[in-house]
């Protein structure tokens, strides 16, 4: 599969004027469409002195400089823009899997810039325009522009902020590199990896480059070898496919993970086939799941994880889960997870704040398709379920226990979803128990079970349009121990079912097209 959603920078008009000597230049930053794209890697080369940005002496430790260097190639000199919101974007190294930012939040012309943890603060989100090929990088803390400092030529000088002045120097070329647009690293195993997982059934070696780190018939135990032997910032490619059993795959912070051979995971009670536990920095951008497991992946406490392309063909279990009784987690990101045959749900999250989710595809699953429970500041593109819990009252998008509440108890609108998609099974979309928050832009749901959506103890929920085709009522309801439903805005077309309000939700408004039956207040 491939990642189908994404995140492309706007269209931008800038005014950046400063005084060079006597006179006034003004540089009107208006980038190409669609020129940059998050999930691509770039090398971002100076105009002024045609060096590339490096990170100082290929360092994964917080704090380390950026300066510019002759071009190597390396993945210190290779980075990404992840979406950071109001016209922003953190800048991520590929060799650390951490952002630049104005280094211990200084203001001032001159400043440091440095790497240093994902943390979405200010001072680690850029404006980025375009002009002529050349791009501007501007500070949202200070205000500032990414600048080489004092107009060298030399390798090895520091990158600095500065007023923005609209000079050369300010201004640089992206360049995509290896990896095209995938977020990971291109196509499973390209490139060189720092480890691998080779063989076949009873043989398999994992080397660390020229080193061989385990020989011998047990494949978990070569992946979990080839796992251990890499450190921070690199990158290890399980080429050979086989069994792990009942048994588990721990990936530690800043590792980059890929299954591109099929891995048949067993059952381990409470615990998961593929895990990462209070980490920073994870990557998983290829991974393909056979069997069943109590979770086939299991996360809590994470920061700056990515799941790329995820695919799981399972015969029962539960596809992804992120704990509810552990720490919880930040800027999480999923491009294209498929789940197929789970007993349970196919993706299910806890305590997230900041998820990004491009498409969620579930399939004969037994439960809910994407599940979001007490998670915030979500961007969710496509969930498409096809007989997903049938039978049940979960849903193929389902928002419960206070999923959309913000930390101040308000439910402003935080949650975004592009399209939900559902056909058979149990209800499209449902929304309970002091869930809300949420913006759905469009649905497609026809012949689903019991509703095919209910709004229940729901606070803030808008469905800005689609379609209803059959299947059970489109319903806005509430039970007695939590505070009534309220401010629903739902703009639908519905077929072949019925629309009733029941009770009385407060200030909620409705426009029905088509030939329901429609008993609302």
């Amino acid at each position: 599969m491939t990642r189908v959603l994404r995140r492309r920078l706007a269209v931008l008009l800038t005014a950046l004027t400063a005084a060079l000597t006597a006179a006034a230049i003004a540089f009107f930053a208006v980038p190409q469409a669609g020129a940059v794209e998050t999930g691509t890697w770039y090398k971002i080369v100076s105009r002024h002195s045609g060096l590339a940005l490096d990170v100082l002496d290929l360092s994964t430790e917080p704090g380390a400089e950026l300066i510019q260097w002759n071009d190597t190639g390396a993945a210190n000199q290779q980075f990404r823009f992840i979406d950071a919101g109001g016209g922003y974007y953190r800048i991520q190294a590929r060799h650390s899997n951490l952002v630049l930012e104005t280094y211990e939040w200084n203001a001032e012309n001159g400043a440091t810039i440095a790497q240093w943890t994902d943390l979405n603060g200010t001072n680690q989100q850029w404006r980025v325009t375009e002009s002529g090929g050349y791009a501007t990088f501007v500070n949202r803390f200070s205000g500032k522009a990414l600048d080489v400092w004092e107009w060298s030529t030399t390798a090895g000088t520091r990158i600095s902020q500065y007023d923005a002045t609209g000079g050369v120097n300010q201004q640089f070329r992206l360049v995509e590199v290896g990896g095209g647009t995938d977020p990971g690293t291109g196509d499973c195993g390209s490139g060189t990896p720092d480890a691998k997982v080779t063989g076949s059934s009873g043989n398999y070696t994992a080397t660390r480059g020229s080193s061989t780190v385990y020989s011998g018939g047990d494949y978990r135990a070569a992946v979990q070898a080839a796992v251990d032997a890499i450190g921070s910032g690199q990158r290890v490619s399980v080429m050979a496919s086989g069994s792990i059993g009942a048994n588990t795959i721990s990936i530690g912070s800043g590792k980059t993970f890929e299954g591109c051979g099929t891995i048949d995971i067993g059952w381990r009670s409470g615990r998961g086939a593929i895990e990462s536990l209070n980490t920073s920095n994870v990557s998983i951008p290829h991974l393909k799941l056979t069997g069943s497991a109590y979770f086939a992946m299991r996360f809590y406490g994470n920061s700056n994880l990515h799941l790329g392309d995820i695919d799981m063909d399972l015969s029962g279990g539960m596809g992804i889960r992120f704990e509810r009784d552990q720490p919880g987690s930040t800027n999480v990101t999923m491009d294209d997870v498929y789940v197929e045959g789970a007993a349970s749900h196919a993706v299910e999250t806890w305590n997230i704040n900041g998820l990004d989710v491009g498409r969620v595809t579930a399939r004969n699953v037994g439960e809910s398709g994407l599940l979001i429970q007490n998670t915030t500041n979500a961007d969710i593109g496509v969930v498409d379920g096809d007989n997903v819990g049938a039978g049940t009252g979960y849903a193929t998008f389902r928002m419960a226990n206070q999923n959309g509440r913000l930390s101040n108890g308000s439910y402003s609108t935080n949650v975004y979803v592009d399209t939900v998609i559902s056909r058979g099974g149990g209800r499209g979309v449902f929304c309970v128990s002091e869930s809300g928050g949420v913006n759905i832009r469009n649905v497609d749901l026809a012949s689903n079970g019991n509703n095919a959506i209910l709004i229940e103890n729901c606070y803030n929920v808008t469905i800005q349009g689609g379609t209803v085709n059959g299947g059970g009522e489109v319903r806005i309801a509430a039970r007695t121990e939590f505070a009534n439903t309220r401010d629903t805005n739902i703009t639908l077309t519905v077929n072949n079912t019925s629309v009733r309000e029941s009770p009385c939700a407060d200030n909620s408004t409705w426009r029905i097209s088509g030939n329901a039956s429609v008993n609302v207040c």
